[in-house]
């Protein structure tokens, strides 16, 4: 993986025992294994279209059910994005992408302000085949937004397919946080009249 700008993050309990490593400036290269096939799909999406170096190694209770485990590899992410960020010097600090899956359109919009708040205009039923409760996706974005400390705001413009739906959520997320933790030339410092972005 790039050097430039990663880092990794652990958590271990007694439910999850989770590893994770994070580049911000790579190609989009991912090794991922949580145990839940449709999890690992939407976190390679989210790598590919970020242009991210992840790998993540997840062991949870997956037998009892997935809240675990996708709740703590959101906060795991998080972490590791913080770390990579730094002290967030020349960034542009936000980001926005819309992005469409056949019948669905999802827009998502970032700030990494060190304030973690998420908004999530998502309705979803909460189901998505007998694999994957797509509820879940929820908890995954609020772990990653309080972990990180960002402002990120999600909503579905219109869709029906739950597949579909998160699928355009998770590449939204990959290109608003790709745009945001990009460098600009012109920033010098901090990109915050306070001088610090904590």
């Amino acid at each position: 993986m790039n050097s430039e700008r990663s880092a990794s993050a652990a958590r271990k309990t007694s439910e999850t025992n989770i590893e994770i490593t994070l580049a911000l400036d790579g190609n989009g290269q991912s090794r991922i294994d949580t145990g839940i096939g449709f999890f690992d799909h939407m976190l390679n999406l989210w790598a590919s279209h970020g242009l991210f170096d992840l790998g993540i190694e997840a062991d949870g209770d997956i037998e009892v059910d997935y809240h675990h485990t996708v709740e703590d590899v959101g906060l795991v992410l998080g972490e590791a994005l913080k770390r990579a960020l730094g002290d967030k010097r020349g960034i542009r600090r936000y980001g926005h992408a819309t992005v469409p899956m056949d019948e669905a359109l999802a827009a998502v919009t970032i700030d990494l302000s060190g304030r973690p708040y998420l908004v999530f205009n998502v309705p979803i039923n909460g189901r998505h085949g007998a694999v994957f409760d797509t509820l879940l996706a929820k908890e995954f974005f609020r772990a990653v937004a309080s972990s990180a400390g960002i402002t990120l705001h999600i909503s579905l413009l219109y869709g029906e397919n739950e597949h579909h739906i998160i699928e355009a959520v998770f590449k939204a997320f990959g290109r608003a946080l790709d745009q945001a933790v990009g460098a600009d030339a012109r920033v010098r410092g901090v990109p915050s009249t306070k001088g610090v972005l904590t």
